[in-house]
C-alpha cells in the first residue's frame, strides 16, 4: 500500500510539473501566470499591474466582449501607464457620464486579429519599417519593429514601447505596454 502511495503521489507530481512546463511558454505579467487556455480577461484580473485596466474595462462594459472568440490582440497599459496621464484623467474617465469616451480609449487598443510579435515585426518589415492598423475603436495605430523591439504610435504620436510581448489567450494575445493610447478627440 505504501508502495502504491508513493507511485500515486509521484504521479502527480509528474502530472502537476508537466502542467506547468506547458505554459511555461507564457510570460508572467504584474507578478501572476497567464494561462493560454484563458481568455483576456480571466488573465488580466490576476495581474497586480493591470488593476486600473480592469477597472477601466468593467466601468466601460468591456468585459464580455473581451470574453468572446476573438482573435483579439490588445496592448495592455499597465497602472504606471495610467498613472502617468493627468492627474484626475483615470478618476474622471471612469465617471458613468464619460463612459463613451473610455470605451472609446479602450477599444484603441485592440485590434480585432491575433498579432503576435513576430507577426508585427514581419508587417512593419513588409510595409518598409512601420505598418499601419486600425483598431476596433476605429483608431489607427503605427507598429514598429526593430531589433526586437517593439513599439506602438497612436494617433497623436506619443510612443508606447512593449514591455511584455505575446502574452498567448484563448481568444488572442497580450502585449503590455507603458503607455496609454489615446485617440484623436
Amino acid at each position: 500500500m505504501r508502495r502504491f502511495a508513493t507511485l500515486l503521489l509521484a504521479g502527480t507530481i509528474a502530472a502537476s510539473v508537466l502542467a506547468t512546463v506547458a505554459y511555461a511558454e507564457n510570460p508572467m505579467v504584474g507578478g501572476a501566470a497567464m494561462f493560454a487556455d484563458k481568455n483576456i480577461v480571466e488573465n488580466a484580473v490576476n495581474s497586480k499591474d493591470h488593476t486600473t485596466l480592469v477597472a477601466a474595462v468593467k466601468a466601460a462594459g468591456l468585459v464580455e466582449t473581451l470574453q468572446g472568440a476573438g482573435p483579439f490582440t490588445v496592448f495592455a497599459p499597465t497602472n504606471e501607464a495610467f498613472a502617468a496621464l493627468p492627474a484626475g484623467t483615470v478618476e474622471t474617465l471612469l465617471k458613468p457620464e464619460n463612459k463613451d469616451k473610455l470605451t472609446k480609449i479602450l477599444t484603441c487598443h485592440v485590434i480585432g486579429a491575433k498579432a503576435m510579435g513576430a507577426d508585427v515585426a514581419a508587417m512593419a518589415k513588409a510595409d518598409g519599417g512601420a505598418h499601419k492598423v486600425k483598431t476596433a475603436g476605429g483608431c489607427e495605430l503605427t507598429l514598429k519593429a526593430d531589433g526586437g523591439k517593439v513599439t506602438v504610435t497612436d494617433e497623436n504620436g506619443n510612443v508606447a514601447n512593449v514591455t511584455i510581448a505575446d502574452v498567448e489567450q484563448s481568444n488572442g494575445v497580450i502585449h503590455v505596454i507603458d503607455k496609454v493610447l489615446l485617440p484623436k478627440m
